[in-house]
């Protein structure tokens, strides 16, 4: 599932979201989660990948991860996207600090 291709951070997002993730909200997990979800994004910023999916490719639970998302979600650092009620979900990483 991971690529070997470099992945760009913005220093924003070790600098300061790491210590509000972490040390503020005390949601390491949610951390976790949104790096995950940087390495894997495709051309198009986006990632379809299933909660499951993405419990695999961090090392957390499926229940971690399904609150971490719903974090992320409420933080506006992260945007989904669903076809229908049944089909794998397609993140997006937000960037709200570059507003």
């Amino acid at each position: 599932m991971m690529t070997n291709r470099p992945v760009m951070l913005d220093p924003y997002v070790i600098d300061t979201l790491m210590a509000d993730l972490v040390g503020h909200d005390r949601k390491p997990a949610a951390y976790i989660v949104y790096l995950a979800l940087l390495r894997l994004r495709g051309a198009s910023g986006e990632t379809a990948i299933s909660l499951q999916g993405l419990a695999t490719a961090t090392g957390l639970s499926k229940s971690a991860v399904q609150r971490s998302v719903t974090h992320l979600i409420r933080r506006e650092l992260l945007g989904i996207q669903r076809g229908s009620a049944t089909d794998v979900p397609r993140y997006r990483c937000l960037s709200p600090w570059q507003r």
